[in-house]
């Protein structure tokens, strides 16, 4: 190949102010396209060059020290530093697409893994992970995630919904939280206040009920309520063909078979004793088995945190994760069932969540061993107060309290009461215009 053509290439990417697409080069080095698409290959392999994007999307640009690529970089989101056998994969993903052989779902990605033996997160990494996102010492499942559950509403909302392409501001999102539902909202709002509502729910269900498909196809429910042509999708096994845009992917279409591998990938996740694996493992493969006609990938981000919870270990939410790097990781996965660029991804993000959630948890000092035991009864006293309308004795008497725990518990609650506010009622899973309207009521208990 023309060292002068590669020279050319690279010489028009670094002078260009954002990266380029494939039909820009061919142009302005006036070669034929399939030799453009050989060359860039070529410097991608070679790691002189970065792709991100797919299809129609596909852009370029020279590799930089902090790993940002120029359009990344003034959005204030970065990219993860590929590995080799991430580069190797982009590379290969470079091919047009018209040349990349279709493929279906193979069933054996999920069949052949063992749990506790397979792994698809390099052990050794696995194991760092989950050492360096759990909580100290025992506390109830789901202690982490309710420490943290304010922020979280907001974080792993706003930037799983981006990665959908929805135009809402992180302000936008702290607002529309704040006021909470209108006949008003948009598509954009309405994802926003479905992901919301659907963490809620997760929290929720999943120290009760654990890692069950029910709780994985609600979640489905919750994240399209109101986004759907046909509601009878919400939280069903789809029935409906379904393509994947700029890829030569074609999902399973059996109904049957898609139910046997949902049931398959929970009950496996459920069996890995190592949660950060286990998170990967329902990321990657609920978003590779597209169970539902739409929702797929939103609901195995959220899924993913699922061990993660139980656990008690920082949760995930894609903190600052690119468009295109997420859309060419799956890409990764779905064409070459190879997961070298979403085990970056992942690695990338999840240190991310773990230092920001760790300073929120250091923050709020160590927990009170009474709310710690209590912290149902304390939720559903509250819940009973703010949004029943019951007497603080009435509460009470409803939880069932040991004669020693009742003054400690009822200074505790009248303590909560005092402080309860639009901006912390979500931990007592409380909406925000009903807990106003108790305050403007004048606090009544």
């Amino acid at each position: 190949m023309p060292s002068n053509l590669l020279t050319d290439i690279l010489a028009y990417a670094e002078q260009a102010p954002t990266p380029v697409s494939p039909a820009d080069i061919t142009e302005q080095v006036g070669k034929p396209r399939p030799t453009v698409n050989r060359a860039l290959a070529k410097l991608v392999a070679e790691g002189r060059l970065v792709m991100s994007g797919a299809g129609r999307s596909t852009r370029y640009h020279l590799p930089a020290d902090s790993a940002s690529t120029p359009e990344t970089a003034r959005a204030g989101i970065a990219s993860p530093p590929w590995s080799m056998p991430s580069r190797a994969l982009i590379a290969a993903l470079s091919t047009p697409i018209g040349k990349r052989p279709p493929v279906t779902y193979p069933r054996a990605f999920v069949d052949r893994y063992e749990p506790n033996i397979s792994s698809l997160v390099p052990p050794a990494l696995a194991v760092a992970l989950h050492s360096a996102g759990r909580l100290q010492g025992q506390q109830p499942a789901g202690t982490y995630l309710r420490k943290v559950l304010e922020q979280l509403l907001i974080d792993l909302s706003w930037h799983s919904s981006r990665l959908e392409g929805n135009r809402k501001s992180l302000l936008d999102t702290r607002e529309l939280f704040e006021r909470g539902r209108s006949a008003n909202d948009d598509l954009d709002a309405t994802m926003l206040l479905n992901h919301k509502e659907a963490i809620e729910f997760l929290a929720d269900a999943v120290p009760t009920e654990g890692m069950t498909v029910p709780v994985v196809r609600n979640l489905q429910s919750v994240l399209m309520q109101g986004l759907l042509d046909d509601e009878e999708d919400l939280g069903a096994i789809r029935q409906k063909i379904v393509h994947i845009q700029d890829s030569v992917y074609l999902p399973a279409q059996v109904p049957s078979l898609l139910e046997e591998m949902l049931e398959l990938i929970v009950e496996k996740a459920r069996r890995t004793q190592n949660p950060v694996e286990a998170a990967f493992f329902l990321w990657v493969n609920l978003a590779y088995l597209q169970p539902f006609v739409d929702g797929n990938k939103r609901t195995s981000r959220l899924a993913a945190n699922m061990p993660l919870l139980l656990a008690n270990c920082a949760p995930l939410s894609f903190l600052d994760v690119a468009q295109a790097d997420y859309a060419q990781a799956m890409l990764g996965v779905y064409e070459q069932t190879n997961v070298a660029m979403a085990v970056d991804l992942f690695e990338w993000t999840y240190r991310r969540s773990i230092l920001k959630y760790r300073v929120i948890e250091e923050a709020m000092g160590v927990q009170d061993p009474l709310r710690a035991r209590l912290r149902e009864q304390l939720n559903d006293g509250i819940q009973q107060i703010v949004y029943h309308g019951n007497t603080l004795a009435s509460a009470i008497d409803r939880l069932s309290l040991a004669p020693d725990d009742l003054e400690p518990f009822k200074a505790m609650l009248e303590k909560e009461l005092k402080i309860l506010a639009i901006h912390n009622c979500a931990r007592y899973r409380l909406p925000i215009k009903k807990t106003q309207e108790w305050i403007d009521a004048g606090r009544p208990y």
